[in-house]
């Protein structure tokens, strides 16, 4: 089924004792890679859960890949097109690898054991050994393994490159961005590592206490956001309406601000020259400094 978002959220409410997930929404357009950011506790977890439809007596409407969620009277096969990995692998732990794939294939009528049996060659994932020996980078490499090999459509995954080396990132990466390039694939990946995220992302979602903050365009963001260090009297003449975050020290003032092109239009570096001041430093931010400064300008 073509349709042209593979999630749509629709005011998300979930209320907990302490914790309230607060009438979020968002769409995950179909053919991207959508990142999933914020920090522990702020409701990324609860979403996912919500979206493969395991959390109760919440409030919403969600739809994935064109499907009502709590349509029970729906036929659900279609969720066999949903690839999903935690953070933690839940196969029993005395199950040796050579017979995941005789599971699975009772479990998904479009399990593919070739597809399958290719991927645990490409992992170097031994088919001898057994669920709980093996380490938990092997753990998620053999949970991605799954996820591809029943004809997904869409993979959600929760931290699914945590405990896993560089190198091995790197290799899983290249997997998912292979996934996506394929005509209506797409990925919805939470993760702290927020530069997995940068490398592969096309929107990133930003949530934090229960609350949607953003959904932009990751290189937008990237383009957009800015840095900057300079002195105090400079930081005052910064337009209130784009920062983000400010933090005096002794020395300077350091400024995260959402559009550095209003500061360079509005002639912030001529000024401080023309007074003969300190030249001010406007540098690139990454997603981790906006996530960071994010939720300390929350914490003031």
């Amino acid at each position: 089924m073509n349709v042209e978002n593979a999630i749509e959220v629709k005011n998300l409410t979930k209320v907990y004792s302490g914790f309230r997930l607060d009438d979020v929404s968002f769409q995950v357009p179909t053919g991207s890679v959508v990142g999933f950011i914020g920090e522990n506790g702020a409701g990324k977890s609860t979403t996912i859960k919500a979206i493969l439809g395991l959390l109760p007596d919440r409030e919403g409407e969600i739809q994935v890949l064109g499907h009502r969620i709590d349509n029970e009277k729906d036929d659900e096969n279609w969720k066999e097109q949903i690839g999903v990995v935690f953070d933690e692998c839940n196969f029993p732990p005395e199950l040796k690898i050579k017979m995941i794939a005789n599971v699975m294939k009772n479990m998904y009528q479009t399990w593919d054991e070739q597809k399958f049996a290719d991927y645990l060659m490409k992992f170097e994932l031994p088919l001898e050994k057994k669920v709980k020996e093996l380490s938990k980078g092997m753990k998620m490499k053999l949970c991605i393994a799954v996820a591809l090999s029943h004809d997904s459509r869409l993979l959600i995954l929760d931290e699914a490159t945590s405990g896993l080396d560089p190198v091995v990132r790197n290799e899983i990466l290249d997997i998912f961005r292979e996934f996506v390039e394929n005509a209506g694939n797409t990925i919805f990946l939470s993760s702290h590592i927020t530069s997995d995220i940068e490398k592969i992302a096309d929107y990133i979602i930003f949530i934090h206490k229960g609350k949607l903050l953003f959904m932009e365009n990751k290189d937008d963001l990237i383009y957009n956001y800015a840095l900057v260090k300079c002195t105090g009297d400079q930081a005052a003449r910064i337009p209130d309406n784009i920062i983000v975050y400010r933090e005096d020290n002794s020395y300077e003032a350091i400024v995260l601000v959402r559009d550095k092109e209003i500061l360079q239009k509005g002639g912030f570096m001529e000024t401080a020259a023309k007074r003969g001041e300190i030249t001010p430093v406007i540098d690139r931010v990454g997603i981790e400094d906006i996530m960071l400064y994010t939720v300390k300008s929350d914490r003031l």
